[in-house]
């Protein structure tokens, strides 16, 4: 497995890579060998965070959270990413769920035993809706009035499905297909 690490208002030292490969060392088992883990380190004030992707085929596990410790950051990145590298696999060995979309997936995942959970997913609602032809802004104002965190719209200017989304930090997200 392949680390690149970035620090973002913090120098990250060869002590802080050596713990963070060393944690992320658990992960090593579970993916493939040529997995590259992206390992961001920031600082604000007195906490640090630490955001983990690891891209795999069709998929991106991600991890991302805030401490005072950077060495907590570590522990409950890796766990955060164990328990979705996990249900992953589970969910791609699950004979309800396995189609010709998984198949090849699964070939990309080392196979190894791990322990099957029951965690089934049901949509409980369907929804169906009309786009309306929009730009970005008016759909910002839609989502506010409907008091969602996403609103999905058609963008009128390049006549593809958008999302906006609202963002931790109070800001806003807009998610185009490439």
């Amino acid at each position: 497995m392949r680390y690149v690490f970035t620090g973002k208002n913090m120098s990250v030292t060869e002590g802080i890579k050596e713990r963070a490969a060393k944690k992320l060392g658990r992960l090593e088992k579970l993916l493939p060998d040529n997995a590259e883990a992206y390992v961001t380190f920031s600082e604000n004030k007195h906490l640090t965070k630490m955001e983990i992707s690891v891209p795999l085929h069709k998929r991106v596990l991600r991890a991302e959270v805030s401490n005072e410790d950077v060495t907590t950051c570590m522990d409950l990145a890796v766990d955060i990413l164990e328990r979705q590298v996990v249900k992953y696999k589970s969910r791609l060995r699950d004979r309800r769920r396995r189609s010709v979309a998984t198949s090849d997936e699964l070939t990309f995942i080392e196979p190894e035993a791990v322990e099957s959970t029951d965690n089934e997913i049901i949509i409980t609602r369907t929804k169906k809706f009309a786009l309306k032809p929009m730009d970005a802004q008016e759909a910002v104002m839609e989502l506010e009035l409907l008091h969602h965190s996403f609103y999905v719209f058609r963008n009128s200017w390049t006549d593809e499905v958008n999302v906006v989304y609202k963002r931790n930090d109070g800001e806003y997200g807009l998610i185009e297909p490439q």
